[in-house]
């Protein structure tokens, strides 16, 4: 294979998989859909990205609806399912031919800062689910709530250390480019769960 070719082979390999993280599902047509999409756009202008949290959950307005508890639950689902497949993608780099072994080393301990992150995640949306069974005892829905943020705001460290071993210019590369492209993604979609499950605690602290 021509080696102009094998180079844009390895940067399909690298790029291809960002498309489907961006596509936008077309929210269901149901009389529902206006109602919960109203209340999808309102609530996302409190987070850190508005217009990706909004084609973020756009597709799930008739299930959200004007829940604040579905609409927490729906964005942490979300933050879990994209990080989930972050953390599969990055891990598929070390079996690059042509990665350095510095690159190496930075993707292997990327992999588990995302992996320490999708556990908190996943811990996250247990929790979040119990807040809405927690009935009429307000300090057991609270310390769930407080639970879920705090697990949260340290899924969302996790991401943000997984760039760390790429800092400097000899890291500089068609590895770290794919690698710091889709973590910032996954970060800002984390940040923006985060803001509405803080959105959703402060409503009921008050």
């Amino acid at each position: 294979m021509e080696p102009k070719l094998t180079h844009l082979c390895y940067c399909l390999i690298l790029f291809l998989p960002l498309l489907s993280q961006y596509a936008i599902a077309k929210p269901p047509s149901s009389p529902n859909t206006s109602y919960g999409i109203n209340f999808i756009e309102s609530s996302c202008r409190t987070t850190r990205y508005p217009t990706l949290c909004v084609k973020c959950l756009a597709a799930f307005a008739n299930k959200i609806r004007h829940n604040e508890n579905r609409l927490a639950q729906t964005a942490l689902a979300v933050t879990l399912v994209r990080v989930r497949s972050t953390k599969v993608y990055v891990a598929n780099l070390t079996k690059a031919k042509s990665i350095k072994r510095r690159e190496y080393l930075a993707v292997k301990d990327c992999v588990e800062t995302l992996g320490d992150g999708l556990a908190m995640l996943a811990q996250s949306m247990r929790e979040m689910k119990q807040v809405g069974r927690s009935g009429r005892d307000q300090d057991e829905f609270l310390w769930r709530l407080s639970n879920v943020e705090t697990w949260v705001s340290a899924a969302l460290t996790d991401e943000t250390t997984c760039l760390d071993g790429f800092d400097g210019k000899v890291m500089d590369g068609m590895v770290k480019s794919a690698i710091r492209r889709r973590v910032v993604h996954v970060a800002r979609v984390t940040s923006n769960a985060l803001a509405l499950v803080n959105r959703f605690a402060a409503r009921h602290k008050s």
